[in-house]
């Protein structure tokens, strides 16, 4: 039987919620930033906020939720290819909970496409925003590594930014990704050095959506 699956039904399953943790922790050890609750807290709520100045429907926001708060549980298995993995792992989950495929494919799809290192397409419109949502979540609260002499790129740059939020205008049709960063601990340059392509994947999403993304950094329009 067929069933709405709402986002809090899948906070109550325990494969998805011990797949969060370990992912999250086999990340930690790693070397990579938080991917826990904490990131899938500001994904989920940037992901409804761009569905919602948009207009889309009520039922479109709650699968979007969905897939903001799965996307990441394919590292679990590992970071190489998590997405596609987070997918096939999704598919299964959504399955058990009696989702209707219509809307299981769209997730799918959505999670399956948010990663730039995998090859990450805006396919429709929740996969756009999830993408626009996660690569907006830059901060220093993200950083595990408290030895800041031992900071690679990308602790340096995450631990950088202050503050980041994503402004979305429904009526001037723009999301605008907003970021205060520390020059004294990163340059500007280092930013675009690892997330160029993360920018350009964003820029594409917002097309996708029918928006012009733009982007701030200190107060500055650099897209």
């Amino acid at each position: 039987m067929e069933k709405k699956l709402t986002l809090e039904d899948l906070k109550q399953d325990r494969m998805v919620d011990t797949f969060i943790r370990l992912g999250n922790q086999y990340l930690g050890e790693m070397g990579y930033t938080e991917h826990g609750y904490r990131h899938l807290g500001v994904v989920t709520s940037r992901i409804q906020r761009i569905m919602q100045s948009l207009e889309f429907s009520e039922r479109e926001v709650e699968l979007a939720a969905i897939a903001a708060y799965m996307h990441d549980i394919g590292n679990v298995v590992n970071r190489v290819g998590h997405s596609q993995s987070g997918a096939l792992l999704a598919y299964h989950i959504l399955t058990r909970h009696g989702m209707p495929l219509e809307e299981i494919s769209v997730i799918l799809a959505a999670i399956g496409n948010h990663d730039e290192g995998s090859g990450g397409v805006p396919v429709n419109a929740i996969a756009a925003a999830l993408i626009l949502a996660d690569k907006s979540d830059v901060h220093r609260s993200r950083v595990r590594n408290q030895d800041i002499a031992t900071f690679d790129i990308h602790d340096r740059v995450n631990y950088a930014v202050e503050d980041s939020d994503l402004r979305v205008d429904g009526q001037e049709k723009t999301i605008t990704m907003e970021l205060k960063i520390d020059i004294s601990i990163c340059p500007v340059m280092e930013y675009f050095e690892i997330f160029l392509t993360r920018m350009v994947l964003c820029r594409r999403a917002a097309s996708f959506l029918k928006t012009q993304f733009r982007l701030l950094i200190n107060d500055a329009r650099l897209l």
